[in-house]
């Protein structure tokens, strides 16, 4: 699978090796164990997917990861993308809305080793007790940029989030240049389970 990666474009070695060393069919469905290393995305309930393969690869290397980094992460799902993080040496703050997903994956990851920081909420809000964060991973597709993410972000700090875009979800790359810039960069359209609608009523950015 990581050959595979490699020659679909994927250059980041980290990136790499930290998808060789996580199991990916540890995450998923009994059903789906033999076709665990193909390059598709498989249901884990909820109406939740775990990504495949080239997107987890392809959103770890924008995110530009360094060891120690202070990682959110909106979207915990199976916890296979999380798991990517930590390998990479990042402190990860994960929250998902899905609460069986919650628990089935606080579970797992616990049994596997990993301990990353796992709240159960609206991913909107992200985790504000522990902002600012180095790095912002979104891992479903956003109706829009959502203004409280962007706060918990450090400045000279980027996110990742696939966002909506004239029907598309488009990739999109945020860096903060301060409170109140940002630059934006777009790579281009990918497939994400919806990030469910807050219940707060807050605007687009």
């Amino acid at each position: 699978m990581v050959e595979e990666l490699a020659e679909l474009g994927i250059a980041d070695r980290f990136v790499l090796e930290a998808i060789n060393r996580v199991p990916r069919h540890i995450f998923m469905d009994s059903a789906f164990v033999e076709l665990a290393y193909q390059n598709k995305a498989f249901p884990i309930g909820a109406g939740q997917t775990i990504s495949q393969p080239f997107t987890v690869a392809f959103q770890s290397s924008l995110l530009q990861v360094e060891s120690g980094d202070k990682i959110l992460e909106i979207g915990t799902g199976s916890g296979y993308q999380t798991s990517v993080l930590l390998e990479l040496g990042a402190k990860v703050f994960s929250i998902e809305r899905q609460k069986y997903l919650y628990d089935k994956t606080k579970l797992l990851l616990n049994k596997l080793g990993y301990q990353p920081h796992l709240s159960y909420g609206d991913g909107f809000k992200g985790i504000p007790a522990f902002a600012p964060y180095n790095k912002i991973l979104v891992t479903c597709g956003a109706p829009y940029l959502p203004q409280e993410l962007l706060r918990q972000l450090a400045i000279g700090g980027r996110m990742v989030i696939p966002v909506e875009d004239q029907g598309k979800l488009i990739m999109k790359v945020i860096d903060k240049i301060n409170e109140t810039e940002f630059a934006q960069e777009e790579y281009g359209e990918f497939r994400f389970v919806p990030m469910l609608e807050n219940r707060s009523g807050k605007k687009h950015w």
